[in-house]
């Protein structure tokens, strides 16, 4: 038993040791514009009938109007034609990490396009995909090796992606030149940062070395990664994939767990990251909408309402809207063919502009504000809580069920004349009891 107890104190105190290292250990302050911003994911191919750089600024305004304020484009490299998957290939297959894909455009029609996005005062970041090559790069016959080898000494392929080849972090010299790479997007093209794929293959320390020196050419870029490591923010990253969080609300949108099922990804979070360590919560994206049906499926109908509001507004919390999802696109996106969005209604335009519109003007949305859950009905199905800062704050009541519920908020400190923000009228809230409907929402401003 001795040995059990102390085998079970040393656990814990590895732990809590572990944890506090991690919250000690985020190197940077996020750029101030960050902090209640926003992305939207575009994938230029799909984005208009002739997917380019050039169409695609022909959105910029109705963008910049919704709210958006961060445009996140999907990697706008050559793809190799080398075991190219279907007609046009992924994205993520890089022939070329300092050229521009000729089926969006040329690199003046980018400089252009990043220009434009400024002028309106919106941020642009590129994905950049450091964990692999595509399979006719050109370091394979340059610097082949740049590249881990297989068991009969070839490129390997990673994981079952077989148009690319697996880049090797041990060799110092790619390093050097992956992060030169990036260093030219930053000074060449003047872009605000980077989505990094599959950053939870890609070692801490090349992270730490390159986020540092990448903020030498440009201190106030802003860094995503997807994956949900605790090292990557520990290495510099801004923000990082709440998968966990995702897959959840899935689950609860599905009927297979209780609204109360968020807390145990809320706190894990804030055990694992550090405080300042923020993440970037969805309802679709690429890889989501192509390969997963989301958000039609996974949040179909009225389901996605209260889910995308959620998203929208939970602390620590970098909000994302893919590409059509203002439409809605109901239907999963070609990954490597021509598959055309086609914009005509724009039926949850309004919705998010509201969203984006309240995150922007009340600091209690920000990213570092305070949060504080709610009961206010049977926490089964009601999900409600507190957003506050600077004297500011935003109640929020989510029926995450498909049934009518009751609601009654008992804190009396949220009595008064609040400000619903889809009904743009004032309500009187006080000790009374009332009924939401399935899959509703109501947001209240302070």
């Amino acid at each position: 038993m001795k040995k059990i107890i102390f085998s079970l104190s040393a656990a814990l105190l590895f732990f809590f040791s572990v944890s506090a290292q991690v919250k000690k250990a985020s190197p940077y302050s996020h750029p101030a514009w960050v902090n209640q911003g926003n992305i939207y994911e575009v994938n230029v191919r799909q984005y208009t009938p002739e997917g380019t750089f050039n169409a695609f600024a022909k959105h910029l305004n109705r963008l910049k109007n919704m709210g958006v304020q961060t445009l996140w484009f999907m990697p706008v490299n050559p793809i190799s034609k080398v075991d190219r998957k279907g007609t046009m290939g992924s994205y993520y297959a890089v022939a070329d990490y300092t050229a521009i894909n000729p089926e969006f455009g040329t690199m003046a029609d980018w400089k252009k396009l990043v220009n434009a996005i400024h002028a309106r005062g919106m941020k642009v970041i590129i994905d950049w995909v450091p964990n692999h090559a595509g399979a006719d790069h050109r370091w394979l016959t340059e610097h082949p090796d740049f590249f881990v080898k297989d068991s009969v000494g070839k490129p390997a392929i990673p994981f079952d992606w077989t148009d690319t080849r697996q880049l090797d972090y041990n060799n110092k010299v790619m390093q050097d030149s992956m992060i030169d790479a990036m260093k030219f997007w930053l000074m060449q093209t003047g872009i605000d940062g980077f989505r990094c794929d599959v950053a939870w293959n890609v070692p801490e320390s090349f992270w730490s070395r390159c986020i540092a020196e990448l903020k030498k050419i440009k201190p106030g870029i802003f860094m995503l990664a997807e994956g949900d490591k605790d090292y990557l923010h520990r290495s510099g990253f801004d923000v990082t994939y709440p998968w966990e969080m995702f897959h959840m609300m899935e689950k609860i949108a599905a009927g297979q767990r209780p609204a109360f099922g968020l807390d145990s990804i809320i706190q894990k979070f804030d055990t694992l990251y550090p405080k300042n360590g923020y993440v970037m919560y969805f309802t679709s994206n690429h890889d989501e909408n192509s390969w997963n049906h989301a958000d039609f499926g996974s949040f179909p109908g009225a389901v996605h309402a209260p889910f995308s509001v959620f998203t929208q507004t939970m602390p620590k919390n970098i909000p994302l809207i893919y590409s059509g999802q203002e439409e809605p696109v109901l239907r999963a996106l070609e990954f490597f063919e021509k598959d055309p969005i086609v914009f005509k209604d724009y039926k949850r335009a309004a919705f998010y502009k509201t969203l984006l519109a309240l995150r922007k003007r009340n600091p209690a949305l920000a990213a570092d504000a305070s949060f504080r859950k709610l009961k206010v009905g049977d926490e089964k199905s009601v999900y409600a809580y507190v957003r506050e800062k600077a004297g500011k704050k935003v109640l929020v009541i989510l029926n995450l069920s498909a049934t009518e519920q009751k609601i009654k908020v008992k804190d009396k400190s949220l009595w008064g004349t609040p400000y619903n923000v889809f009904m743009g009228t004032k309500e009187k809230l006080i000790n009374n009891e009332w009924k939401i409907e399935p899959w509703g929402y109501v947001l209240y401003e302070y």
